[in-house]
């Protein structure tokens, strides 16, 4: 539209699908972005990433837009597990910072640790390696949108594809929080910030998660209120919080289905316990944070709003 003399350009969403990719310090075009060699060195290209001086801090106990003052924050009142805050800092997997812990090389406010299960508050207490202070790290939050056979673990002995390898090796050690399977794709949150790692995949927080479900055969209202009502499966009775019927072909269906607890292949296992096999499956969201039109293997920074947003979804527990 044009008005005299002016042209007024029409707006368009902050996210269209096509990834807000990020520019470089030069100011030159988005970029297609590849998985990076494991081997590869940091890319020397600055990429803008969201800056705010204080604004979050690695391993916040309570959700960003709190005040240190209010102690009925549950990661606040609970802490973090010791391994994990060693994790998230680069001293190797959850088993390497183990054996560093009982080992006796980590001390927590000068006093050596050696049990396992401790927990502790890295931006109030004091913790060491080897008599060296953990260093700060800047928090970073992406969304990415990961391919079929893509794993999310961070070491994969097969040397399989990893997630974590679509973000590029300049933000340091990050990881997934949560899982896709192998053959499932969609959206995968990636951060090293541990704190809204244990508060969105902890069950008891029920942050939901919403899939796209491509099934074998016509599914009906009785299928869709068993998958609401649960399943028994090897570990206890799990159930969908929620299931619709988005479509349906001559021998296929398209479901819905919000999550809000994560076992192990949990989609699958249920529909196959109903004799559905699952063809296709996508996660499209995860809490407030959606997926939109990003194509396999992108990744974008989340805003300040989206991490805000995450942290105050899953404030309340059971």
């Amino acid at each position: 539209m044009k008005k005299k003399g002016v042209s007024v350009k029409k707006s368009r969403p902050a996210f269209q699908g096509k990834k807000k990719s990020l520019r470089s310090s030069t100011g030159s075009k988005k970029k297609t972005f590849r998985p990076r060699p494991k081997s590869a060195a940091a890319s020397s290209t600055g990429t803008r990433t969201p800056k705010r001086a204080g604004r979050y801090q690695l391993f916040t106990a309570h959700a960003p837009s709190h005040t240190a003052e209010q102690s009925d924050s549950p990661a606040r009142d609970e802490g973090i597990r010791l391994q994990k805050v060693l994790a998230a800092s680069g001293f190797g997997s959850r088993r390497d910072c183990e054996e560093l812990i009982v080992t006796g090389r980590v001390e927590v406010d000068r006093k050596t640790v050696t049990e396992l299960g401790v927990k502790v508050f890295p931006h109030e207490q004091e913790i060491r390696v080897d008599g060296e202070s953990l260093r700060k790290v800047k928090p970073y939050y992406f969304a990415v949108y990961k391919p079929k056979g893509y794993v999310c673990s961070h070491y994969d002995p097969a040397g399989r594809s990893r997630a974590v390898d679509l973000v590029p090796e300049k933000f340091g050690r990050v990881f997934p929080i949560g899982r896709l399977d192998l053959s499932s794709e969609g959206l995968l949150l990636i951060t090293n910030d541990g704190a809204l790692a244990e508060r969105l995949t902890h069950p008891k927080y029920e942050v939901a998660k919403k899939y796209y479900v491509h099934v074998a055969g016509q599914v009906g209202p009785d299928i869709v209120h068993q998958l609401r009502k649960g399943v028994y499966l090897a570990e206890g009775l799990a159930r969908a919080a929620n299931v619709k019927i988005k479509g349906t072909h001559k021998n296929s269906s398209i479901l819905e289905m919000e999550l809000k607890e994560g076992k192990n292949r949990e989609i699958r296992r249920l529909l196959a316990r109903l004799n559905h096999k699952v063809l296709s499956l996508q996660r499209v969201a995860v809490g407030p944070v959606k997926l939109g039109k990003m194509l396999p293997g992108e990744y974008r920074p989340l805003s300040f709003t989206e991490v805000d947003a995450l942290y105050k979804t899953s404030e309340h527990r059971r």
